[in-house]
């Protein structure tokens, strides 16, 4: 069945088609009441009670009302454009669906995925950075307008979120990105390629864009055939990589009601056909820090007669990462490595002031919060034992995203239905910032990174490479994991309602 098997490398470049990679596949990538997660120690504000893992499911795997049926109908798996597969039979027992998931979607795919292909295409060859992503919100808009569904606009311009299904149960949200890199495109051989100078689909968003639209038009149909148990909202959100875009999606409203969030984000490390699953921090929080020292300069001969600001720059340039690693738990991660110092013009004069700018990076929340006043206070100690002045300008850039373990479950036992049996594999904490933090601040939920590898290729891809590019195979898979996830996760009823937890549900 499409879908289940592991696919096998391809031969070429497949044109528009969904069914082969993008051209030369290069890869990629580049996340009221606290709540506080057993596993991780996380307390993020917001009205979330999310306590601990759970199972979600009653049977590994297998979603409440969408077991595989027992023997397959008279009329086969067939749906409709306006509803769900398996003849469009309405719902049973509690209202859940009596027929498989699994065939609906391939139903579904088999129609769409070729338009999906073209869609991520054509979000490539026309990219926009951060909250220039004019065109791209119209895209997505006019598709989910032709779908029937009514999309608000963001406050800025750019960016958009959509309701799906009806309000009166639980809201699950799937967030992409839309905005693109200040890169190049190097790719070379596709029909695809950025047509705007120096800008460029470098992390993926364009694919994260067109899983979630595909998903969302799945999602939609299941609404009117009245199979939908709550609402799904979809966020496509701009200036990630700016960043800044979710905080103006939540001040819009854009989580209001929401109780959980899931999102997924192209690797290329990991094959396609394959998700990535951790619990707890998976990317880390990413500020930027600007210090300045001043003094009243002099002559390198006589250093004593004033204050010699290249050598107390040094020394806070040494000691604070030291000192600031020694003031939190080790386990945080937190981290500061200076990326720019500057100080002086020439060899025989002390200069009056010198720079250092650098970034700070954490996997804890409770130490991303700590750390401006931490840094402030061993900073104003250094300087003041060389007799310099020195000021700190720290920029909040965002969190680190922390997984909830009942989430991740859920896009577990999501996988189970959708994916191969292997398709579920451990994936590292990251360093590297992904704004999907700042939700997870407020709500429970989960990042999730999926496999854009062509299976068997050779070397060692990253994000933010002007070569990026996906298996576009990829897409259909991710269409079914956040279908499958948003279902999962409206069947269990939003938010964890027990705090008991399952052995195993994690994956460290």
């Amino acid at each position: 069945m499409p879908g289940r098997e592991r696919p096998a490398r391809p031969d070429g470049p497949s044109e528009g088609t969904g069914t082969g990679p993008s051209g030369n596949s290069t890869g990629d990538t580049g996340d009221a009441g606290a709540r506080e997660n057993t596993d991780t120690g996380r307390r993020p504000s917001g009205p979330a009670h999310a306590q601990g893992a759970h199972m979600t499911q009653p049977g590994p795997g297998v979603m409440p009302g969408l077991e595989p049926p027992t023997a397959p109908g008279p009329e086969g798996p067939a749906g409709s454009e306006h509803g769900p597969a398996g003849g469009g039979h309405g719902p049973t027992g509690g209202g859940r669906p009596a027929a498989a998931l699994r065939p609906q979607l391939e139903v579904f795919l088999a129609r769409h995925e070729e338009e999906l292909v073209a869609f991520r295409r054509d979000l490539h060859m026309h990219p926009e950075l951060g909250y220039d992503e004019h065109r791209t919100t119209a895209r997505i808009a006019e598709r989910l307008r032709l779908s029937g569904l009514e999309p608000r606009i963001l406050p800025k311009g750019t960016g958009l979120f959509c309701d799906i299904g009806p309000g009166d149960g639980p809201t699950v949200a799937l967030r992409a990105d839309i905005d693109a890199l200040p890169l190049q495109d190097e790719k070379e051989g596709v029909p695809y390629r950025s047509t705007v100078p120096g800008v460029a689909h470098a992390c993926g968003h364009d694919v994260h864009t067109t899983m979630v639209l595909g998903a969302g038009l799945f999602l939609a149909q299941q609404a009117e055939a009245g199979l939908l148990p709550g609402r799904v909202r979809l966020l496509f959100q701009p200036a990630e990589e700016t960043p800044g875009g979710a905080l103006d999606v939540m001040a819009a409203g854009g989580i209001a009601g929401v109780d959980r969030a899931f999102a997924l984000h192209c690797d290329p490390r990991i094959e396609v056909g394959e998700l990535g699953l951790r619990s707890g921090p998976i990317t880390a929080a990413c500020d930027k820090v600007y210090v300045k020292v001043t003094g009243p300069g002099g002559h390198t001969a006589r250093p004593h007669l004033t204050a010699d600001l290249v050598y107390a720059l040094a020394k806070i340039v040494t000691e604070l990462p030291s000192a600031l690693s020694r003031r939190v738990d080790p386990r945080s991660s937190l981290s500061l490595v200076w990326g720019r110092v500057s100080a002086g013009s020439v060899a025989n004069a002390i200069p009056d002031d010198g720079v250092a700018e650098g970034t700070v990076r954490c996997l804890d929340d409770e130490a991303w919060h700590r750390a401006p006043e931490m840094m402030k206070a061993l900073l104003q100690s250094v300087a003041a034992a060389y007799d310099v002045e020195a000021s700190l300008e720290y920029v909040r850039g965002v969190p680190p995203t922390v997984n909830e373990a009942a989430s991740v479950q859920m896009f577990r036992d999501a996988a189970a239905q959708v994916l191969d049996e292997e398709g579920v594999v451990p994936t590292p904490q990251s360093l590297g910032g992904e704004d999907f933090g700042w939700y997870l601040e407020s709500i429970p939920g989960a990042l999730a990174r999926l496999g854009v590898r062509t299976p068997g290729s050779p070397g060692e891809y990253d994000l933010h490479r002007g070569d990026f590019d996906v298996d576009e195979r990829c897409i259909p898979v991710g269409v079914r994991v956040l279908a499958a996830t948003a279902l999962t996760a409206l069947w269990d009823g939003g938010r964890p309602a027990d705090p008991e937890t399952v052995e195993g549900a994690t994956l460290a």
